[in-house]
């Protein structure tokens, strides 16, 4: 079934995610992209991976 615009804008997730880490992306990017509710315990893990890592962090989850 296909979601309607209103249905599409009361979900929690963004309506478009990028592939490859070539955009700016934000801790919430890579918690999704990993297939994760949002969290604050998970949006902190990705900010500090983001850190460490870069962009190698979304890579690894997005082509």
């Amino acid at each position: 079934m296909k979601e309607s615009p209103e249905d599409a804008s009361t979900t929690s997730r963004p309506a478009r995610l990028y592939t490859g880490a070539e955009r700016p992306f934000d801790p919430e990017d890579l918690v999704l992209a990993s297939g994760h509710d949002l969290t604050p315990e998970r949006i902190e893990a990705a900010r500090r991976h983001i850190e460490e890592k870069g962009a190698a962090a979304l890579e690894r989850y997005l082509p």
